[in-house]
């Protein structure tokens, strides 16, 4: 009997021969190397060298983005005439971080500068009336935008009338319309010329303080200084990590290791005690969900003023409120996803369908989004969560690979009040007489459109391998790709026809798999497969089976062995 993978394995395309045989004769590599390096767009030593060696030097001019000289003269203008200068940022991880930057760069050679979040639920996301109103009351005459205000028409004319103006810095896809700001700084602008379109909200603030301080003559040091913060907001937000973005999230993460600004340094010792290292997964695991808490469960200014802290004693004591409101927002997010999945268990319908909508008005707003990513690793398909919001309903959707969950959403636009976001998440609000309706056509446009492909989950693998090519110098050199992240993922093997000596074993109540594998022409591998314990009674000693893996440092009572992590198993 056949026992199947979870999931869809898709090997990446071939490499021609004579291709990996270059690399590998330059770069003296294996060739199972040079076909990962190849994949991640390196096939020569130069490509290589700028690979493995990043350099701040490799950073572009920031005066090649559109509108930066615009930029810079405005600011220029506003510390000349003493005018007061709000930062303006989104709610999340990129919005806060940003801010922090950005407020702290410039209060450290500027007073008259002041900062404002947007609050979640009585504001929203993105520029608000209230925002613009209060910077009207007290007196700013220019607001810099951070991670938000490409899609602000509307608000940005009326800052205009009422005599302030707008720098936007927003990394999201513009609409048809830009707005009528002093400049708008977004690579993604059909008529910016810029060469790296990937950068986060943050990113794009810190290359405005790049073109500042050049135009000012500030030694670039001081730009320099905020790197563990756009490190965060880069691997939070989820972007390529290439490009640009590898160099700033390589030597942020550097930073973050060595001389971290007082609010990381504080919230990194709360959320992991004692870390041998912070990578990209702490990042995007411990600190990242920490720092968005603050806005989701209560005031994301909250998250500002642990990441402006001067001293020790103050950020300790904000990162204990920050990390409380995690706290608080994992009980929510744990208490409501379970309660969803018994809703889904409980009704045949709903566990046929090919979307996931659920709706409860009791809850919590702020985990919605997280909840829908939580349902589609049970329930692998669209997924939208509902709760009561005022007198609305408002959701929060996530999508499976390559589904365009925004365009599906779209085609229900005529039953909503409004909605926003891209490809794989997005929100929504309607009124509560149109939510069945919804629901049915949402349903129906899904159906027409996903296949029942796209409702299996995938794992891309990079390449096959033989067990006896992983050895500590592959490992080294696979280590050494990282930072890994979007578009440079932690490589993921197959190797075929492995077994065991011994019964595999399963852990936590069948759960997860712990066994030792090998090939005829290898040494023995320990392997560890989290929620992979259902095929441990088909493993048997001398039984073949496949695996896709990645490869990873095991490190107990001070010794350090390699692991493979199992992502799925087949048994022929």
């Amino acid at each position: 009997m056949i026992i199947p993978p979870k999931k869809r394995w898709e090997l990446k395309p071939n490499i021609p021969s004579d291709t990996v045989s270059d690399l590998c004769s330059a770069l003296g590599i294996k060739p199972v190397l040079a076909k990962i390096l190849i994949q991640r767009g390196v096939s020569t030593y130069q490509d290589a060298e700028l690979f493995f060696r990043p350099a701040l030097s490799q950073l572009h001019d920031p005066f090649l983005m559109k509108d930066m000289d615009l930029a810079v003269n405005r600011i220029n203008e506003a510390t000349g005439k003493g005018e007061k200068v709000l930062i303006y940022g989104d709610y999340d991880v990129d919005g806060t971080t940003a801010v922090s930057m950005v407020y702290s760069f410039l209060k450290n050679i500027y007073p008259n500068v002041d900062y404002y979040i947007p609050d979640r639920y009585k504001e929203g996301y993105g520029i608000s009336t209230n925002g613009i109103d209060w910077a009207k009351e007290n007196d700013f005459k220019l607001i810099i935008a951070l991670d938000c205000g490409i899609k602000s028409v509307e608000h940005i004319s009326y800052a205009n009338s009422k005599g302030i103006d707008f720098i936007i810095c927003d990394h999201h896809l513009p609409g048809e319309k830009l707005p009528e700001a002093i400049a708008v700084l977004d690579p993604k602008r059909s008529d910016c010329t810029y060469p790296f379109d990937e950068l986060s909200g943050c990113g794009i603030g810190f290359k405005l303080l790049q073109a500042f301080a050049s135009k000012n003559g500030i030694d670039e040091q001081q730009v320099y200084n905020y790197l563990d913060l756009v490190a965060v907001s880069t691997c939070s937000d989820i972007v390529p990590i290439i490009g640009e973005n590898r160099i700033l999230v390589h030597f942020g993460l550097k930073q973050i290791n060595t001389a971290p600004c007082p609010g990381l340094k504080a919230l990194a010792e709360i959320a992991l005690k004692k870390p041998d290292e912070i990578t990209v997964n702490e990042v995007v695991f411990y600190l990242g969900p920490r720092i968005n808490a603050a806005g989701r469960m209560d005031d994301a200014r909250h998250a500002v003023r642990l990441l402006i802290s001067d001293s020790v004693e103050e950020a300790t004591e904000k990162s204990k409120l920050v990390h409380s409101k995690n706290q608080e927002r994992q009980e929510f997010d744990s208490t409501i996803t379970d309660e969803a999945l018994a809703i889904i268990e409980n009704n045949i319908h709903l566990k046929n369908k090919k979307t996931t909508v659920l709706y409860q008005p009791d809850w919590h707003k702020g985990v919605i989004g997280i909840v829908a990513s939580r349902l589609i690793e049970t329930h692998y398909r669209p997924t939208i969560v509902f709760t009561k919001s005022g007198d609305k309903i408002a959701g929060s959707a996530r999508s499976v690979l390559d589904f365009d969950v925004y365009e599906a959403i779209s085609k229900c636009s005529d039953l909503l009040e409004q909605y926003g976001g891209h490809k794989y998440a997005a929100g929504l609000t309607l009124a509560p007489e149109n939510l069945d309706k919804f629901i049915e056509k949402f349903e129906n446009v899904v159906s027409a459109t996903i296949t029942d492909e796209l409702l299996t989950q995938r794992i891309i693998i990079d390449t096959e391998i033989e067990l006896a090519d992983i050895d500590a110098k592959f490992y080294r050199i696979i280590s050494q790709m990282a930072p890994f992240g979007p578009h440079n993922m932690r490589p993921v093997f197959c190797a075929r026809n492995v077994f065991c000596e011994r019964k595999a074993n399963a852990l936590s109540d069948g759960k997860h798999i712990k066994m030792a594998i090998r090939q005829p022409n290898s040494a023995n591998y320990d392997c560890i497969g989290f929620a992979l314990g259902e095929f441990a009674e088909y493993i048997t000693p001398g039984k073949t089976f496949d695996i896709c893996f990645t490869i990873e440092e095991n490190n107990w009572n001070g010794k350090s062995t390699l692991q493979l992590n199992l992502k799925d198993i087949l048994i022929p």
